[in-house]
C-alpha cells in the first residue's frame, strides 16, 4: 500500500466485539471527555464504501452502509467507513466530502487483483472489495467475525471544549508470532447532509454516515507493535458530537485487514 500523507503531524512509536469506556475529567478549567475502547479476540469486519456525491447509483449504498449495524445486531462487530472520491467532481457537482486521498486508497486496494476496476459505489470488506454486496454483506461480515484476530488494538481520545481531540492508538500482536502489518487511524462524522444543486443527483438531499473526515497511515508495525498520537483541532463545521475515531491493521501486501476498532459515536 502507497503511503497517504495529510497536513498534520504524528508521532510514531515503533518497537471482534470490543468494549468501551469513557470519563469527563476537569484538566486547567477544561472540560475533557475521555475514552478508551479495546478490541476483542474476534476480527471487527472493517467495511469500505467509496463513493460520491455526484454519482446517481451511491445513495442506495450510502444507505446501506448506515443501517449495517441495525441489520446485523449488536454481537456483530463492524467498523463502517464511507470514503468519497474526487473522479466525479468534474461531471457536474463538486463533493465537499472527497479527497484525492481516498482515490488512491481505492486503488491501491485493487492493486495485484485480478479484474481491477475502479468504480462507485464500491464495497471493500476487510480489504477486500465485494461486487454482490447487496445480498451478501450480512454472510460476509459474519465469516469475518469468526475469526480470532492475530493483533490488538486499544484506540484511546481525549476531547476538550476548545475543539481539540487528541488520539492514542497502541496495536500489538496476539500470541508468540509478530505480525507484520501496517496501522490506520481515521475520524469519520455521521449525520451529514448536503443539497446537491447539478449533477446525477440534482435536487436531492443527501444525507451521509460515517463519512472519513480525516485520515492517518500507513504506519509500519515494528516487531508485532505500533504507536500513534495525534492532537487534533477539530474545523469549526465539524459536530463533536457526531465524530468517532477508528483503527484498524491491514497486511502490506495482499490488503487483508487484521483487525479494526471504533469508538463510540461522540467525541
Amino acid at each position: 500500500m502507497k503511503p497517504i500523507a495529510l497536513t498534520v503531524m504524528a508521532c510514531i512509536l515503533g518497537t471482534g466485539a470490543s468494549s468501551y469506556a469513557g470519563n469527563i475529567s476537569e484538566v486547567k478549567g477544561t472540560e475533557v471527555k475521555t475514552a478508551e475502547v479495546k478490541s476483542g479476540p474476534s476480527t471487527a469486519a472493517l467495511v469500505e464504501l467509496y463513493t460520491s456525491e455526484g454519482c446517481s447509483s451511491c445513495p442506495p449504498a450510502d444507505k446501506q452502509l448506515s443501517k449495517l449495524k441495525e441489520q446485523l445486531g449488536p454481537d456483530a462487530a463492524i467498523v463502517p467507513l464511507s470514503l468519497h472520491v474526487t473522479y466525479w467532481d468534474a461531471i457536474g457537482w463538486k463533493d465537499v466530502f472527497a479527497q484525492k486521498a481516498f482515490d488512491t486508497r481505492q486503488g491501491d486496494l485493487l492493486e495485484g487483483k485480478p479484474n481491477r476496476v475502479v468504480y462507485t459505489p464500491q464495497f471493500f470488506v476487510s480489504g477486500n472489495e465485494l461486487r454482490t454486496w447487496r445480498n451478501d454483506l450480512p454472510d460476509t461480515i459474519r465469516r469475518i467475525n469468526a475469526r480470532p484476530a492475530p493483533v490488538a488494538i486499544t484506540l484511546k481520545t481525549a476531547s476538550a471544549e476548545n475543539g481539540k481531540v487528541s488520539l492514542d492508538v497502541l496495536t500489538q500482536s496476539v500470541g508468540a508470532k509478530q505480525v507484520d502489518g501496517d496501522l490506520y487511524v481515521a475520524l469519520s462524522e455521521n449525520a451529514l447532509s448536503s443539497k446537491v444543486l447539478r449533477g446525477e443527483n440534482s435536487g436531492v438531499t443527501l444525507h451521509h454516515d460515517n463519512t472519513v473526515r480525516l485520515w492517518y497511515g500507513p504506519i509500519k508495525l515494528k516487531q508485532g507493535t505500533a504507536q500513534f498520537r495525534q492532537e487534533v483541532s477539530l474545523p469549526g463545521g465539524w459536530n463533536r458530537r457526531n465524530l468517532q475515531a477508528v483503527a484498524f491493521v491491514q497486511e502490506p501486501n495482499d490488503g487483508n485487514v487484521l483487525q479494526a476498532v471504533s469508538t463510540a459515536r461522540g467525541l
